[in-house]
């Protein structure tokens, strides 16, 4: 029997599990919790669109979620042994690059940079670029059209050159020190594989497809000429990055013989190139043309694939369609929110100072409203819009509330508002021609909540099957891991027979009801109203929403 590792970086945590081939069972399961900041995230009280964490975190949680999901899975598995393990693959955050010296060691584990958040990693929700993404957006538009047609036609502040701009701005020493910049999920590999040089990175084409305008269409990243046009020393930089980027049928590197030492592994197996988690989370649940994969988590990502031999529209404001990004031989297709679990949350936990038992209450008692009953009305942008307004600069918004509105209503209206902004994400895919025939869902909310995934199911009107791996993201590495050790070594040749093996989904699915989706249909009208004028890309005049609200609530408690 033959076992691949997977390791999936989260935002608050690592999580490493063990994975048997044959039929992808999950035998041995570890979480590290970053120890830095708050729950792992590095953070600047003057300035909320900062976010930053500590490499040295990543280190740790390596080693030691390795390490037990590998004592737990001897404990689950008498056939198991470390010497059957064939492979390891790596997903992360991102974009979240990481300035490095020339050996690839970050600043931020260096002395002289001790304490200063510019040397940190620059985690994937970091807002503090939005000038800079600005300006790329800006002239992209007017000198390289090309660049950001396919991400779009909007760079983000969540992305690399944004980042990286906006460091050499607020702290040019910082960016002169660093040699260069990696994207975790490319740096972790490496480490793995005990690459000691920047230019000596397998880069993945996920992380540059998507967050770098990376594509051979013009030779790998932008010219000098459009990154001078930012700032010369970026185009500098070019020659400090990487000319070639590759997809997930290409191997990272090979563990090297310090890390085997440390993990009890055989020196030598294959690690597969890193990608983002939910890219890599979308093989784990089965990926394929026509399957939208929705990982539902502090964000929501949402990826899909169409064979690269077909026409692929550009996409208005949807994250990018890249090829090679999730499955190699398609272009992988993302979108997303930049706010869900991180809304519930803040409103149970900053706002009503509760716990994991507020959740659970507060889900009870939303469960008994009918839609349209509470008259509440959101907008789930507390952390900007990622797709389809990719606007940073935008805030959450709770319309309706009266004297009476109670704990649960608002809870569930927060619900309601994330489900309404999945929804105008199909519809855009829609309306562009990318199939969506079923939506698989995956993360801990979309296998926990099951009256979260009613909304869900009730507002799109699509039906929502769910993953049957609770690490989806995780076991997409594992399956990764699989292909690239092959079958000789108990592996796959390819991927479809990997996930056809490996990867699984639920039973139970969630299916519209006719009588909540007509009532959501109403209040998706007024949303869109809302998300149109705020979101500045309508003139609806918002006089009616609040009364045409109270109309559909009274309507609701008629019954």
């Amino acid at each position: 029997m033959a076992y691949t590792i997977g390791i999936d970086y989260g935002t608050n945590s690592v999580r490493s599990i063990v994975v048997r081939c044959a039929d992808g069972a999950e035998i041995g399961t570890s979480v590290f919790n970053y120890p830095s900041g708050d729950l792992g995230i590095l953070l600047d009280p003057s300035d909320h669109n900062l976010a930053r964490q500590h490499p040295g975190d990543y280190v740790a949680g390596l080693e030691s979620s390795i390490l037990q999901a590998i004592s737990r899975g001897k404990q689950a598995d008498s056939n198991f042994s470390t010497g059957k393990v064939i492979g390891l693959g790596v997903d992360t955050t991102g974009s979240s690059p990481i300035p490095v010296d020339e050996n690839i060691h970050p600043l931020a584990l260096q002395e002289s940079w001790k304490g200063n958040l510019n040397a940190e990693c620059w985690l994937w929700k970091d807002h503090t670029s939005v000038k800079e993404a600005a300006t790329i957006t800006e002239l992209a538009r007017e000198h390289r059209p090309q660049y950001v047609a396919k991400c779009g036609n909007t760079y983000s502040s969540e992305w690399f050159w944004s980042k990286i701009w906006h460091c050499l701005n607020v702290d040019p020493e910082v960016f002169d020190a660093a040699y260069s910049w990696v994207e975790l999920c490319d740096w972790v590999p490496a480490i793995l594989a005990g690459v000691t040089d920047p230019k000596a990175v397998k880069r993945g084409v996920c992380a540059a497809g998507h967050k770098a305008l990376y594509a051979e269409d013009w030779d790998g990243l932008p010219d000098k000429e459009f990154l001078s046009m930012l700032d010369p020393k970026l185009a500098e930089l070019k020659d400090r990055l990487y000319d070639k980027a590759y997809d997930a049928s290409e191997i990272s590197g090979n563990l090297c013989e310090a890390w085997a030492n440390k993990l009890g592994l055989a020196a030598g197996i294959p690690i597969a190139i890193g990608e983002f988690d939910v890219h890599y989370g979308a093989i784990g649940a089965g990926v394929d043309e026509g399957v939208l994969v929705k990982v539902i988590g502090t964000s929501t990502c949402d990826c899909g694939v169409v064979k690269a031999d077909k026409e692929v529209a550009d996409v208005p404001g949807i994250c990018g369609i890249v090829k090679g990004a999730i499955l190699p031989g398609y272009f992988g297709i993302e979108a997303g929110q930049s706010a869900v679990g991180d809304i519930f949350a803040w409103y149970v936990e900053r706002v009503l100072k509760g716990d994991s038992e507020t959740h659970i209450r507060l889900t009870e008692e939303a469960s008994h409203f009918k839609p349209g009953e509470s008259g509440l009305l959101a907008l789930d942008w507390n952390n900007g819009n990622r797709t389809i307004l990719v606007d940073p600069l935008l805030s959450g918004l709770l319309i309706g509330q009266t004297l009476h509105t109670s704990q649960a209503e608002i809870y569930r209206a927060l619900i309601e508002g994330t489900a309404f902004g999945a929804r105008m994400i199909l519809e855009r895919l829609d309306e562009y021609g990318i199939p969506v025939n079923q939506v698989v869902c995956a993360g801990g909310i979309a296998e926990k909540n099951s009256m979260l995934m009613q909304i869900y199911a009730d507002i799109t009107g699509r039906e929502m099957s769910i993953s049957g791996s609770s690490q989806t993201c995780a076991l997409g590495s594992a399956v990764s891991a699989a292909v690239v050790a092959g079958s000789g070594k108990g592996g796959y040749d390819d991927f479809k027979t990997a996930q056809q093996a490996m990867t699984r989904l639920k039973d139970e699915t969630y299916k519209p009801d006719p009588e909540a989706q007509a009532v959501y249909n109403e209040l998706f009208a007024e949303y869109k109203n809302l998300h149109d004028a705020f979101g500045g890309v309508g003139s609806t005049d918002l006089g009616a929403v609040m009364k045409n609200l109270l109309q559909i609530k009274e309507a609701a408690r008629k019954g």
